[in-house]
């Protein structure tokens, strides 16, 4: 029988920094994951640069059925906490955009930290451990596990979502959750491409690569940044942002000319270029291949001079205002997050233990609580996980 003090399930970035900030209070930490090695997630995240927070994190960037909740954690463990982490190991960064923080060389700078980190403090690693059983003592854990049984006073569930399967993602922590009384609020994948199946397929995949700045909303929340086009439907960061708050038949509308009030400007082009054509005007905005094809698939494209007011607005509105139905997402297999997960509300916001079972944790992305792209996830797993090791 291994005994000891704290036991946390999963070696991602909340169970590693839990894991470091408990052990460095002086507690006996035991962290153990299925998986061959750690942090899987964390070395594909950001194209293997790793965006480990943002400078901006405020709780209107997470969604949550429980908006209060992130907020205490928030508070207590920063941004800034997180950077002179980073600053302390000398772990070289820039800012991307937007307040998005990334590695200048890969990700396993901020992993190899984290490792190092977990070590100095004294916290014990297991990988390939599976969990098969857990039982509640009268006081703490009994855990069954493929390398024998373990004893713990507190037990963490940093398991993660079901996002990403490939690198190891299952519903295990939701498992013991319902096992100890919790509610799992329904999960389904965020930050994740639309596919489309309808006659737009063609031009999607025509513009496969294309990229191109617009707005994109849904259900009264709007993101600015690049849409791109796929073989499949649609991507880049503003679709990621809003597939967050899409669910299976809403309509999500699209400027493609952010920039401009479509109709103002199109009918400035025609007051000053009566005789330039349509898609000549878009060539100068969009690539000369995208203009051409929204020219031909949605307009008829002849000189501006020979457009009516109503087919003027037509053309402005489809530019301005683009409605389409996704057909649906790409699903966990590429989302970056998953939205839904243990409910908050049988949580405590301070400490993050269960107000069902006394001595279990639950941090990260398991919880009900997913963060806007750029650098918000991460930070919300350190932020959990400082605030639970204060209590574990």
């Amino acid at each position: 029988m291994h005994s000891t003090d704290v036991i946390i399930i999963g070696a991602g970035a909340a169970g590693l920094m839990c894991a470091r900030t408990a052990a460095l209070r002086g507690r006996r930490v035991v962290l153990l994951d299925h998986a061959n090695k750690p942090g899987k997630k964390i070395l594909m995240s950001g194209g293997g640069r790793c965006n480990f927070t943002n400078m901006y994190t405020e709780p209107g960037n997470f969604l949550s059925q429980n908006p209060h909740f992130c907020k205490s954690a928030l508070a207590r463990y920063t941004q800034w906490d997180f950077i002179e982490m980073v600053a302390k190991h000398g772990v070289p960064y820039h800012e991307k955009k937007l307040g998005q923080l990334f590695c200048d060389n890969k990700s396993s700078d901020i992993l190899q930290m984290l490792l190092d980190e977990c070590d100095s403090a004294g916290a014990t690693l297991r990988m390939d451990t599976r969990i098969e059983n857990i039982e509640k003592l009268e006081h703490g854990y009994l855990l069954n596990t493929s390398a024998g049984p373990y004893q713990c006073q507190s037990l963490v569930i940093a398991t993660g979502g079901l996002s990403i399967p490939t690198l190891g993602a299952s519903g295990f922590g939701y498992q013991v959750a319902r096992q100890f009384g919790h509610n799992v609020l329904p999960t389904r994948a965020g930050l994740v491409p639309f596919t489309i199946t309808d006659q737009l397929k063609t031009l999607c995949g025509e513009l496969s690569g294309t990229s191109v700045d617009c707005i994109a909303s849904c259900n009264g929340t709007s993101f600015r940044e690049n849409l791109l086009f796929t073989h499949r439907g649609l991507s880049g960061p503003a679709i990621l942002q809003i597939s967050s708050f899409w669910e299976a038949g809403d309509t999500v509308e699209i400027n493609l000319l952010p920039d401009h009030d479509a109709l103002a400007w199109l009918q400035q082009q025609q007051a000053e270029r009566p005789n330039s054509e349509l898609k000549t005007l878009l060539g100068e905005i969009f690539t000369k291949k995208m203009a051409n094809l929204l020219a031909e698939t949605w307009f008829v494209s002849k000189p501006m001079k020979q457009y009516t007011p109503a087919e003027l607005a037509q053309v402005a509105d489809k530019l301005g205002n683009w409605q389409l139905v996704p057909a649906g997402t790409e699903g966990y297999r590429t989302a970056e997050v998953t939205l839904g997960g243990v409910d908050t509300r049988e949580v405590s916001s301070k400490t993050m233990e269960s107000l069902k079972s006394p001595g279990l944790y639950f941090i990260g992305e398991v919880l009900d609580v997913s963060g806007h792209l750029g650098g918000f996830n991460f930070q919300w797993a350190w932020a959990c996980a400082y605030a639970a090791a204060q209590f574990v």
